[in-house]
């Protein structure tokens, strides 16, 4: 068979990243926009490969009792699948329904990639339910194409797509968005911080970085945070307070009461935030260094941590920072780092080998990994089991991202 031509598909699946799986004639085919339980018309895109092809979806011959309207139009499988917007993977499917598909994806992660068996539970973050997932992205990127057009990229392209509405966007942004006119090609960042303000951030091709750049507060309960317009933030309004509360519960579950004379790490620290976590829970002395390889988010770190005295931020590679930590901590320092709690929240290729064999190599009490890929995830746990280090508790993933495949997930591990 070849590009272009239209086959008949079961959706047994899914895999990661918003795709889903059928079969023909025994070759898996991955495919968006439909769900397990399935019967689909697709139009085949890739079929270069002897393991696999790919395919765009144009019909449901069939649906799944899970499909509903996607929430969002311009995303919707009644488009043509080069005109469908992408960032809303899962729109399509009840909202309940994805919790129980991205458990799935985890649990498959985990037994394919780590040869684990955990219990997987994904819940809400809140606040979502009555608004159908919708209203929670509080940074949003959009695109100008060499027409002016302004927008989200269609899936797996770099074709804009223009779209009256943002439906998983703010109230505040959505409205900002429509209102944007045609700018240089390149990107547009829109931010919405605590104060409500939307932000407009346009990143022109080939543009240099300018040398001023806004600082702004986010709030998590009580605390304030300073952290760059640009810089990195959660992107679900309620996703710092869930991931802190999430890793606190599982800190205490796994370690009891927080030592603040042992040494404690934040690892991929960005400005603090669960560094803030750890000294909250060992009180106003805690011992607690945040580690960052990007010099602006150290420096928020470093006033956002500045009430208590134990507190430091770093700037640095992680696994730079953990080799050279393994190999010349004191006598001293490496008694309290067996005592200490290392939080790790590593960017979506995960820790790696090398970051895993060194925190093992300090040997914590105990480890909390924040995780949003779950593949990585997959990796580096069985890294971990490797070195000695068993999963507590199981999986807790919280969906941060509805109506997209995204997930984050909150695992203890204890020596």
């Amino acid at each position: 068979m070849h590009n272009g031509d239209l086959i008949d598909l079961d959706i047994t699946g899914v895999a990661h990243g918003g795709i889903f799986v059928g079969r023909h004639e025994g070759r898996v085919v991955f495919v968006p926009d439909t769900l397990p339980g399935e019967r689909v018309r697709v139009r085949l895109t890739d079929t270069r490969k002897k393991a696999f092809w790919r395919a765009e979806a144009v019909e449901v011959l069939d649906a799944a009792p899970e499909r509903r309207p996607h929430v969002w139009a311009a995303a919707s499988i009644d488009r043509a699948p080069e005109e469908r917007a992408g960032g809303a993977e899962f729109g399509h499917i009840a909202l309940d329904h994805q919790r129980a598909v991205k458990e799935r994806v985890i649990r498959e992660s985990l037994e394919r990639v780590g040869r684990l068996e955990l219990p997987v539970e994904v819940r809400s973050a809140g606040a979502d339910e009555t608004a159908g997932g919708t209203g929670w992205r509080t940074r949003v990127s959009l695109h100008v194409d060499e027409a002016g057009r302004v927008g989200p990229f269609a899936p797996r392209s770099h074709r804009v797509i223009e779209t009256p509405d943002l439906p998983l966007a703010t109230d505040a942004i959505a409205r900002v968005a429509a209102e944007l006119r045609s700018a240089a090609p390149g990107r547009v960042d829109l931010v919405q911080p605590a104060d409500g303000r939307v932000r407009v951030l346009p990143r022109p091709d080939g543009a240099r970085t300018s040398g001023t750049v806004e600082v702004v507060e986010e709030r998590v309960g009580d605390r304030v945070f300073r952290v760059d317009a640009t810089g990195f933030w959660q992107v679900h309004r309620l996703a710092p307070v869930a991931l802190t509360e999430a890793v606190a519960a599982r800190v205490e579950a796994t370690a009891g009461e927080l030592d603040p004379e042992a040494l404690h790490l934040d690892l991929y620290g960005g400005v603090g935030l669960f560094a803030a976590t750890l000294a909250d829970l060992g009180g106003a002395s805690t011992r607690v260094v945040s580690v960052e390889s990007d010099a602006r988010a150290t420096e928020h770190a470093g006033e956002n941590l500045a009430e208590w005295v134990g507190a430091r931020a770093e700037t640095a590679r992680v696994d730079r920072y953990i080799g050279r930590l393994a190999a010349d901590a004191s006598a001293r320092e490496r008694e309290r780092l067996t005592r200490g709690i290392v939080v790790l929240d590593p960017p979506r290729a995960g820790a790696g080998r090398d970051v895993v064999e060194g925190i093992a190599a300090i040997g914590p009490r105990a480890v909390v990994y924040v995780a949003c890929d779950p593949v990585a995830l997959a990796r580096d746990l069985a890294t971990f089991a490797d070195h000695g280090y068993r999963v507590d508790g199981g999986v807790h993933g919280l969906d941060l991202f509805p109506n997209s495949h995204h997930v984050e997930a909150v695992v203890a591990l204890r020596r």
